[in-house]
């Protein structure tokens, strides 16, 4: 009788050690999948490392663009591998192949012109690390070479310019002189920026563009530019169109000591939205800017992720923009950030 309890008991011991380990079991299954998910949140969320090649610090819309893209990057844990171009090719090249070299996550890059970029690109992408363009396209029939441009569409704000332009001096009978001071040759703000400017002129044959040279984006290459219109045109020009803020405010240095006054005499028309432009406007020496965008490194730094974790971009997104006359100026000045 004892030995047929003691085998009782014995079983009994037995099945709840059965049923405990099949509930450890169970439980174990359970964090794993539950280990496995956070893997995957962490993959999303991994530190990258990207590297990053500006062209410059040509002006203070690049400043504002440089320190957006760089902050972002850094503040999402990523880390960072950065390069200034200084408006040469060469020195881009040289950095995106550093950069490959390094076997960083992903590349971003404004190209300092549109075409030449084709070879390294391959080497990057042969490497496989995705390429972001960022504010700047480059002119490349094979589109796979790059995931996705990020920036402003040039061509529009070319557009918004001139009509600006139209509507402004819709009443005027003659003839509407205009000098331009274009960007970095072979860039594509200078080349989008023009045809948009000239795509809304063609219809408006008053109009006319009688001097149009490039400035390179700078203050002191503007003012150069300017000051050579001046001599050869001064009585004769009625608007500067400039393709950047900076080499606006040049410009409207050297109308100034030619004697004239800038946003009357002469009427002053930018693209880019800087601070230097409000308070520009604000001063009754410039007439209206339109904006570009420069604060986009929480989008750019987002998208590189998305990529990263498998999503599918679109191959050109685009910023919201505007454009601000002289009249908004003062109100708007104390919230430019850039």
């Amino acid at each position: 009788m004892k030995k047929l309890l003691k085998s009782k008991i014995m079983m009994l011991v037995m099945i709840s050690l059965v049923l405990f380990l099949a509930a450890c079991s169970s439980g174990s299954t359970g964090g794993d999948a539950g280990s496995n998910g956070n893997k995957e949140g962490e993959k999303s969320s991994e530190k990258l490392v990207i590297g990053f090649s500006q062209v410059g610090a040509e002006s203070e819309w690049r400043t504002a663009n440089t320190e957006s893209v760089k902050k972002a990057i850094t503040d999402a844990g990523h880390e960072l591998k950065f390069s200034d171009a200084q408006q040469k090719q060469e020195n881009q090249i040289k950095a995106i192949r550093s950069f490959i070299a390094q076997k960083v996550d992903a590349i971003v890059f404004s190209p300092v012109v549109e075409t030449g970029f084709e070879t390294v690109l391959k080497e990057a992408k042969s490497a496989g690390i995705p390429v972001f363009l960022a504010d700047r396209a480059v002119d490349i029939k094979d589109d796979s070479l790059w995931v996705t441009f990020l920036g402003s569409d040039f061509v529009e704000e070319g557009r918004k310019a001139a009509n600006w332009l139209v509507e402004e001096m819709a009443d005027e009978d003659g003839e509407v002189n205009i000098v331009e001071l274009q960007g970095t040759v072979g860039s594509a703000p200078a080349i989008d920026r023009k045809e948009g400017f000239e795509e809304v002129m063609a219809d408006h044959q008053n109009f006319k563009i009688i001097k149009s040279q490039s400035g390179d984006f700078t203050r002191a290459k503007g003012k150069e530019v300017m000051e050579a219109f001046l001599k050869s045109d001064g009585d004769n020009i009625d608007v500067l169109y400039s393709h950047n803020d900076d080499m606006a405010i040049g410009a409207i240095q050297a109308i100034e000591e030619y004697g004239l006054k800038p946003g009357e005499d002469i009427k002053i028309i930018g693209v880019d939205a800087v601070k230097g432009a409000f308070e520009a406007m604000a001063a009754g020496k410039m007439n209206v800017t339109v904006e570009c965008n420069p604060l986009f490194g929480p989008q750019l730094v987002d998208l590189i992720e998305a990529h990263i974790s498998g999503e599918k971009l679109e191959k050109r997104i685009s910023v919201e923009e505007s454009i601000y006359t002289m009249d908004q100026a003062e109100e708007l000045l104390p919230t430019r950030k850039y």
